[in-house]
């Protein structure tokens, strides 16, 4: 099993970043709060886990230890596999997805794109004795993970390699479809469309 990649950070996209490891470029699957805190050029450590399919090797990474362990726990659940886990986590923090299965936060779980009602009570009911007690202290459920859409988005774009004018205008472009979300945005979605806004601008 590979724990972690240790190296310069080689290129940054939507969904993943390549860290070169003694001259060879890992392709890392990343969420984009973890994408925002790379940057190009820069050294980074990436906790990973390996996935292995019939057809595939494919590297997640993540910002610490902790979440790389939730990945894995949360993968336990029947019919979550390592996308809908790192969509999850995207969303959520470990500690916010710890104090929804303590709580049995329903609301909190279907705000994961592609988890519904019935979906959300099956993980809750199948994780609750999985994910274990907060660790500390984490944002309300349903609150803006670690900081607000628009601090964690500008920062994914900056980490892109675009400059902060583009990056003010993407997140403004993209502010009426955040608010029309409610709760907390999805960062991922929002990182999408903000790069067909400027894809669009060129």
């Amino acid at each position: 099993m590979i724990a972690f990649v240790s190296g310069t950070v080689a290129a940054l996209a939507p969904d993943a970043a390549v860290v070169e490891v003694g001259g060879v470029g890992m392709a890392v699957q990343c969420t984009p709060n973890t994408l925002s805190t790379l940057r190009i050029g820069q050294p980074a450590k990436l906790h990973t886990s390996l996935v292995v399919r019939e057809d595939s090797l494919t590297l997640y990474g993540f910002a610490d230890d902790d979440e790389r362990q939730v990945f894995e726990l949360l993968q336990t659940a029947s019919g979550v596999g390592p996308r809908l886990a790192q969509a999850m986590l995207a969303v959520h923090t470990p500690d916010a997805l710890r104090r929804a299965v303590a709580t049995d936060d329903e609301k909190a779980l279907t705000a994961v794109p592609g988890i519904g009602k019935k979906g959300a009570q099956k993980l809750l009911l199948e994780l609750k004795d999985r994910l274990g007690e907060p660790l500390g202290t984490a944002p309300a459920i349903g609150a803006p993970v670690t900081q607000g859409w628009r601090d964690q988005l500008h920062a994914a774009l900056i980490g892109l390699g675009y400059a902060t004018r583009e990056a003010d205008e993407a997140v403004t472009a993209v502010a009426p479809q955040a608010e029309a979300a409610g709760g907390t945005p999805q960062v991922g979605q929002l990182l999408k469309a903000a790069l067909q806004t400027l894809n669009r601008a060129r």
